[in-house]
């Protein structure tokens, strides 16, 4: 006896249901490394125009997390989808891997940095980094991520610190770079300079004191004794201070109070008043700011003058109008000191700790030091006010501990020479969000000359000889010298080896008589270091072209990697390394809040796939905008885990349905397909074009919503849905079978491709089982070019007014479901009232429109007017519903009233009779 259902042309295919990602994917990572997919890629693409995304360097020390993983997921976007859209698009990685945060990490286990030399320290701190580079190229590679693994750039490398050397050189050339002393960030904790890069801004709390100076001379302007207030929040730089400066267009009060006269700016004499508790302030006169200009007073604590200056820098933001300066302790303070000829006097060491050049306080911490300078204020009767608030200040981003301004000799590189450059670079730059542009200029407009020395053992030295009477030699000679030397030895030989035997054979200079020389001992900020690889890197290697098409970091690097690598890219070349910045956010937990070991919120990469897989991860990183700070936990990742799910089962059925095709021998023209199928085609079409356009301007999530969107309306809810009764049931070569199954394998080819750079494990998986394709991965074709479709407008409009009729009969559907006058679909007939515009649009449609709305029987009534009261009312149309006379098909479940007129078939209708009795027979 013949089983009906065997006559059904059912889906078939191998291509599992459930993606089981975290066992699936680490095998399809293992054959495109035997295959070397990304050279393959390579060798496809050579030729066509460069686009070259130059990675910035994640730091070498610890597992990656969420942000790391974003960054490279983004990363790998753009790279998969240029090499498949007309350019050559080669991805070399890097490891940024100097630097304190390594000491550090020595050091905590155990390593005595004392008991060995610097050389010997600097191989384990080598050793080091090339352990957690493994480690995190596995981790990166686990994410899907495409590149030159094998081959990547490492800020260590002989002839990486080479280049460097180079760039430090060329720069020193232009009179860019010079030693000087003046006040820079200092972590007591880290004993090193820092760079603004390097600091970070937390709450502190802090003591609030006014001061009252006696002015001694008051040239003419202030009497003796009148006393100049100034506000602190650093009473430990006192004993610093040699000036107080005022704004010479401000005007100043002289104000009678507590039976004594004070200076302050006149608009905060009231606040002023308040805060000190002044009874009943009298202003008694006024003067200019420009009036004050060398007025001295007498220094509170110590036997000397302070100076009281004009600066522009003066404000009545907060404190007095008056303001205490140290020039040793405040950039600001620093450049009004060296115009007025004032010294540098730093009393505080490189630990934190007060030097002898503060009698009375030596020895202590400089912030213990504000409770006893506080009471020696108090007791010399110079104080007003104390009191403590809490505020942001900045701290050592790697030791969290708070930084000082101490002014140290240091190495610099001007940014001054060359500020105006370095702005017209930033506006010839591309940025992506164009606020960038905003922030980057606004930075490099206000930034002081750049700090490049550090007090370390681990990163590039800075390439500098002293002669005898100290004088700096950088030549070029030296320069190049050093750098051959370093790229045969590495930058350890700087420390194993004296300074004459690092110098040029035969060197001589009229500073050094005597042929002695000696070496700088600082090495450079480790931003110089990742600032300088488009010389070492983009410049270098011959598979890469400066300046890179974009860089795309977090959008801290605003004040790290972009600002440096524009600084010495502009320095070198005159230009920005770059020609377009793009930036992203940070990625917070699932309530918006920072992720921390502390609060338990931190979701781990490697977790992640370890129990949904990469797809899942890359998908969520598709899904959001992450151009702004971005959200993910387990719920969220459990809704993206739902979208992949449906993405996948439409792939199985489209792969299903195609079992018995063959594109070669069964495609149908696309003039011959029905019109219902050459309008998927436009919407697939449309879908091509829109999603170009999306990863053209890096707005991921648009395509993530694109995609699902067409699956889950365009297909699946449509389509796929009323495709079954043909796909199912014709025969295998029914003219309309053929053209569904051509539109389904046009669909499924372009799905795969336009997935591909997002999902892409399970485009690979599914390339394996798609009929008629030549190429060993998708990752090896290009995208889907958006095509000319005639009539594309005509047809769209006169479908898309379609499928607006077609939500009206669903809703009507629906209704009459609830109301239990039908059970499924297929046991309803419609009678459809409509307006004239839609009545032409029935006219015109070919197909069969109870097939197109997946009911069994179909009438057209007559105008809108005519619906009885009954009917379910629309703008068009309105709609009655009633169960479908007949007899139910026991193949195609259609109710019709032709079902057991073949005697051979009792169960089925006519058409299935038909189909049954010419293609099948018994068994």
């Amino acid at each position: 006896m013949m089983e009906y259902k065997d006559t059904l042309l059912m889906p078939k295919t191998e291509f599992p249901m459930r993606g089981n990602l975290p066992k699936r994917e680490p095998a399809m990572q293992e054959k495109w490394n035997e295959i070397n997919i990304y050279q393959k890629v390579q060798e496809r693409t050579k030729g066509r125009p460069m686009f070259v995304l130059h990675d910035g360097p994640p730091y070498a020390n610890g597992d990656i997390h969420m942000g790391h993983a974003m960054n490279k997921i983004l990363k790998d976007f753009i790279v998969r989808y240029k090499s498949m859209s007309g350019y050559h698009a080669p991805y070399v990685p890097g490891w940024d891997t100097h630097g304190l945060p390594i000491e550090q990490a020595l050091t905590n286990k155990g390593v005595n940095r004392k008991e060995m030399t610097v050389a010997e320290f600097r191989k384990l701190c080598e050793e080091y980094a090339y352990e957690q580079i493994a480690g995190q190229k596995e981790q990166f590679k686990r994410l899907g991520v495409r590149g030159d693994w094998e081959n990547p750039y490492i800020t260590l490398k002989k002839e990486y610190e080479a280049e460097q050397i180079k760039v430090f050189g060329e720069m020193a050339k232009k009179g860019y770079i010079y030693k000087g002393q003046r006040p820079v960030y200092w972590s007591p904790s880290s004993e090193s300079a820092l760079a603004e890069a390097e600091i970070e801004y937390k709450d502190k709390r802090s003591p609030s004191i006014y001061v009252a100076f006696d002015v001694k001379d008051g040239k003419g302007v202030l009497e003796e004794g009148t006393k100049i207030v100034i506000w602190t929040t650093t009473p430990w730089t006192i004993p610093a201070n040699l000036g107080i400066s005022v704004h010479p267009d401000l005007t100043y009060a002289v104000v009678a109070a507590n039976d004594e006269q004070y200076v302050i700016v006149e608009e905060l004499v009231e606040e002023v008043a308040a805060k000190v508790g002044w009874e009943s302030p009298e202003i008694v006169r006024k003067v200019k700011g420009a009036e004050l200009e060398y007025v001295t007073a007498k220094h509170p604590l110590y036997d000397r003058e302070s100076l009281v200056m004009l600066g522009e820098h003066v404000t009545t933001d907060s404190g007095t109008g008056c303001v205490h300066t140290a020039p040793g302790h405040g950039e600001d303070d620093f450049v009004v000191g060296k115009k007025y000829g004032l010294d540098v006097l730093c009393p505080v060491n490189d630990r934190g700790v007060m030097t002898e050049e503060a009698p009375g306080f030596e020895g202590l911490f400089y912030d213990s030091a504000n409770k006893p300078i506080t009471e020696k204020l108090e007791e010399a009767g110079a104080l007003l006010k104390l009191e403590f608030f809490t505020h942001s200040y900045p701290h050592d981003w790697r030791t969290k501990k708070p930084v000082i301004f101490r002014a140290t000799a240091q190495w610099f590189a001007s940014i001054d020479k060359f500020r105006d450059d370095l702005l017209e670079a930033v506006k010839e730059t591309k940025w992506v969000p164009a606020w960038g542009e905003t922030r980057l200029f606004n930075m490099v407009r206000d930034r002081g000359d750049w700090c490049i020395s550090r007090q370390r053992a681990w990163g590039v030295p800075i390439p500098v000889f002293y002669a005898e009477n100290n004088e700096p030699i950088i030549t070029d000679e030296t320069i190049a010298h050093i750098s051959n030397l370093f790229r045969e030895h590495g930058s350890n030989i700087w420390f194993e080896r004296e300074a004459k035997d690092l110098l040029p054979e035969g060197f001589t200079h009229p500073g050094s008589p005597n042929g002695q020389f000696t070496k700088e001992m600082d090495i450079m900020d480790v931003w110089f270091d990742s600032g300088s690889s488009h010389q070492a890197v983009l410049e270098e290697r011959d598979d890469l072209v400066r300046p890179a098409d974009l860089y795309l970091e977090g959008s801290d690097q605003y004040r790290g990697w972009f600002n440096s690598s524009l600084t010495t890219g502009v320095a070198v070349t005159g230009k920005a390394p770059y020609k377009g910045v793009l930036s992203h956010g940070f990625a917070l937990d699932g309530e918006g809040r920072k992720m921390s070991k502390s609060l338990g919120n931190v979701v781990i990469p490697a977790k992640v796939m370890k129990q949904l897989g990469a797809d899942i991860l890359r998908l969520w990183v598709a899904s959001v905008d992450f151009q702004a700070d971005v959200r993910i936990s387990d719920n969220i990742l459990k809704q993206v885990a739902e979208v992949y799910r449906k993405i996948r089962n439409t792939f199985r059925f489209l792969l299903g349905n195609l079992a018995d095709f063959e594109p070669g021998r069964d495609a149908v023209a696309y003039g011959n397909l029905r019109e219902v199928d050459q309008f998927m085609l436009v919407k697939l079409n449309e879908l091509v074009k829109d999603v170009h356009r999306y990863y053209d301007n890096y707005e991921f999530a648009a395509i993530y919503h694109a995609v699902n969107n067409f699956c889950t309306v365009d297909l699946s809810a449509f389509y796929l849905d009323f495709a079954k009764d043909i796909l199912y049931i014709e025969p295998e070569n029914h003219q309309d079978r053929r053209a569904i199954q051509t539109v389904l394998y046009e669909t499924l080819l372009a799905l795969t491709k336009i997935l591909s750079p997002i999902l892409s494990h399970t485009t690979d998986e599914v390339w394996a089982y798609i009929p008629g394709v030549e190429e060993e991965s998708v990752q090896l074709t290009d995208m889907p070019e958006p095509k000319e479709m005639p009539e594309a407008e005509a047809l769209k409009e006169k479908w898309t007014k379609f499928m607006k009729l077609r939500d009206d009969v669903l809703k009507a559907l629906e209704e009459a479901r609830n109301e239990k006058v039908i059970g499924k679909s297929l046991t309803a007939k419609v009678t459809l009232y409509a307006d004239e515009e839609t009545k032409a649009l029935l006219k015109s449609i070919e197909e069969d429109v109870k097939q197109l709305l997946i009911i069994s029987g179909f009438e057209q009534g007559g105008s809108l007017a005519d619906a009885p009261e009954h009917a379910l009312k629309f703008e068009h149309a309105a709609v009655v519903v009633e169960k479908a006379e007949g007899e139910t098909c026991e193949r195609c479940w259609i109710v019709s009233t032709d079902v057991g007129e073949n005697d051979a078939h009792p169960t089925l209708c006519s058409r299935c009779a038909d189909v049954v009795s010419n293609h099948y027979t018994e068994v």
